[in-house]
């Protein structure tokens, strides 16, 4: 079986962040073994991941989320009959920096990860991963909590989403100029709460190629979009396409 595991973001937790993907159907349709897990609680109510610098150990717990998701990873993969070349990380904001986290520094077990409203660390050299991962960024240019052109959390230096591919493009060997895809339809409004409305293909497609061992590493661009956007059920198909696309070499 492919592994998904779904990481929520700053505050939210696991029942939040499959409700907001909506994934759970397309998931078992496609014979994924699908786990929400939770992170920390920290002193201020709000659950977490120490994933980089910038997000989001804010009372410096120095909890080890890289160690448990990969404890969490081996169980399962004792307990149920998974593919160890599709092993697949995906999270929302924190938990989109979280999933690169664990594409640094578990890359020989994540073959894949989808990064939405996240970011790669600050610095490059920061993450040393030790085979090539594919990756997808998906980001609104009007997010509000991580600016889609880089800037601060907290104080925290955080990367534009260009940069944060070109690293992983660079990381993976891809070639080093992005192509242009087609536009996608995946989003139906800006955000969860707002009525503006994103009509048509409101999504660009940049796509880095002749990146090592068959990854693929691409930027998802919604215009205007805001942190928390809403997704058409389009959205949860390509990235379940993305996905199975990319396993580890050799599945």
């Amino acid at each position: 079986m492919p592994l998904l595991l779904l990481l929520h973001g700053y505050t939210s937790n696991s029942a939040e962040v499959d409700l907001y993907f909506g994934l759970r159907e397309r998931a078992a349709a496609a014979g994924f073994l699908y786990v929400r897990p939770n992170g920390t609680v920290d002193g201020r109510g709000g659950q977490f991941w120490d994933a980089t610098d910038a997000c989001c150990d804010l009372f410096d717990t120095g909890v080890d989320d890289s160690g448990y998701l990969l404890g969490l990873i081996d169980t399962l993969a004792r307990e149920y009959p998974v593919d160890p070349r599709r092993v697949y990380v995906m999270g929302h904001s924190n938990g989109g920096f979280m999933a690169y986290r664990m594409a640094c520094d578990h890359a020989d077990r994540v073959a894949a990860v989808v990064s939405v409203a996240g970011a790669m660390h600050a610095d490059r050299a920061d993450c040393t991963p030790a085979a090539p991962v594919s990756v997808l960024q998906v980001h609104g240019t009007d997010d509000e909590l991580v600016p889609y052109e880089g800037g601060q959390i907290q104080g925290d230096d955080v990367p534009p989403a260009a940069r944060t591919v070109d690293d992983w493009a660079t990381l993976d060997a891809c070639d080093p100029a992005p192509s242009r895809g087609s536009d996608v339809d995946v989003v139906d409004r800006a955000d969860l709460r707002g009525t503006t409305r994103l009509a048509g293909a409101e999504t660009g497609v940049q796509v880095y190629r002749g990146c090592a061992r068959g990854t693929s590493v691409q930027l998802w661009t919604i215009r205007d979009g805001r942190h928390v956007p809403t997704f058409l059920p389009a959205f949860g198909e390509d990235v379940m396409d993305f996905l199975l696309a990319h396993p580890k070499p050799g599945a």
